[in-house]
């Protein structure tokens, strides 16, 4: 038999079109190989060109307070805040009705800590009162946007509102959007990112976000007073499927730090599955942290191993789940239907009026699933104001990266675990 040598014919070797079979973690090595070293020149290039361009607006320029921009012709003055200083923001979530947790103003230090991310708020407020010393108390403020400088060596720099969260865009008064979204596309201007990007839930009119994304909705489930009332609302094949998960003897537990390690092990395995870049363990050590009373984690055993994990943000009348998984082997026990009773029970018994089950495409599995508890769709509106490039180039529907989550399925679960947070990182 005549073997197509790789220095014969790479090409074919590699794509694997000469028909000959081969271990599928060589094939997963030579393009994870090729891409660290696109990843690497890039970042050379980069870093060659940056003294050529004007330097960046750094916070530290501005205080700590950030700078101050009045407009005379405008009713609100617009200040930009460093994310030390937007905890002062924190009255401004807690005024009205219900409240996610993905909207505190705590979001900008912890994506700070443990993506690197530079986090940056824009406030606007009614009384424009020049600029605000470390020890002064700040004027009222009338609305907000909070953002994060995202920057990778491979996928370039971006400002979102927010990473890794549902929610994100304006707060507060929407007659301040307008100003806020001006000054947020001066600073993408600045920092010469390829696209600002606000995770709105209603459209705002804007002439600079001329594209949006509205292929992802808003899962939500409106919770009724008791559990008993919730248990009777599910079809009976819900309920099956929960019973079966109960009959094999599945164990649920709650916790904090102490059942990081678990779901962090479950949750990777199952990005891998999925051939998704893993969040680095920090970024749930300082949630969890960062919002002691509020964050918790679900844990279900059984068969002897963790199979399913997943992350509860209680905030005012709202219960979100950011981040879930469970082991795909082990689909027949219904571990993940266990978990999301078990997660609906907690939000009922914490006296929550509506549980968001996360953002999902239409139609995907993800989709199905949380339809089939009885949440409801609601507007998710993702607006974009583009400098280069297009929005598609970084979206894993768009294709570009095909071949490179097929790759990422097949790689050993220690090595996504090495290079997930390092890739991630660059990903709005």
């Amino acid at each position: 038999m005549n073997h197509v040598r790789p220095g014969g014919n790479w090409r074919r070797w590699v794509t694997g079109s000469d028909r000959m079979p081969r271990p599928r973690w060589v094939l997963s090595a030579v393009w994870l190989c090729a891409a660290c070293v696109l990843g690497l020149a890039s970042r050379i290039v980069r870093r060659a060109g940056r003294s050529s361009h004007p330097r960046f607006y750094d916070i530290a320029d501005f205080g700590d307070r950030g700078w101050n921009m009045p407009h005379p012709a405008k009713p609100f003055a617009i200040d930009l805040l460093s994310s030390s200083a937007a905890a002062t923001l924190e009255p401004l979530y807690r005024r009205g009705g219900q409240r996610v947790l993905s909207r505190h103003p705590g979001w900008l230090d912890i994506l700070h800590a443990a993506m690197g991310h530079r986090g940056l708020c824009l406030t606007a407020g009614r009384e424009a009162s020049g600029t605000i010393g470390l020890h002064q108390e700040p004027p009222p403020c009338a609305a907000a946007l909070p953002l994060a400088l995202v920057c990778g060596p491979v996928f370039g720099r971006f400002l979102v509102s927010l990473p890794y969260v549902n929610y994100g865009g304006v707060m507060g008064d929407p007659e301040a959007a307008a100003d806020l979204i001006d000054q947020a596309v001066t600073l993408a201007d600045s920092y010469r990112v390829r696209y600002l990007e606000l995770r709105h839930e209603q459209a705002v009119e804007h002439p600079a976000l001329g594209q949006s994304l509205t292929s992802k909705v808003h899962m939500r489930l409106a919770l009724p007073g008791s559990t008993e009332a919730l248990w009777k609302a599910f079809s009976p094949k819900v309920r099956n499927q929960v019973r079966k998960g109960e009959k094999l003897g599945l164990t649920v537990h709650w916790g904090g730090e102490n059942l990081l390690c678990e779901f962090y092990g479950v949750f990777c395995r199952n990005m891998r599955d999925l051939g998704t870049p893993v969040y680095p363990r920090s970024l749930f050590a300082h949630i969890l942290r960062r919002f002691p009373d509020a964050a918790e984690l679900c844990m279900v055993r059984g068969q002897g191993r963790v199979l399913a994990g997943g992350l509860l943000l209680h905030g005012q009348g709202v219960t979100e789940v950011p981040s879930a998984a469970s082991l795909r082997p082990f689909n027949w026990t219904n571990a993940n239907m266990l978990m999301y009773w078990q997660l609906l029970c907690r939000a009922v018994e914490r006296g929550q009026s509506t549980f968001d089950f996360g953002r999902s495409t239409v139609g995907s599995p993800t989709h199905r699933f949380k339809r089939q508890w009885g949440a409801c769709e609601h507007p998710a509106v993702w607006q974009y104001y583009v400098r280069r490039g297009q929005v598609s180039d970084m979206r894993p529907e768009g294709g570009k990266y095909r071949r490179f989550i097929q790759v990422w399925r097949y790689l050993p679960v220690f090595v996504t675990r090495l290079l997930g947070p390092w890739i991630v990182r660059g990903i709005p």
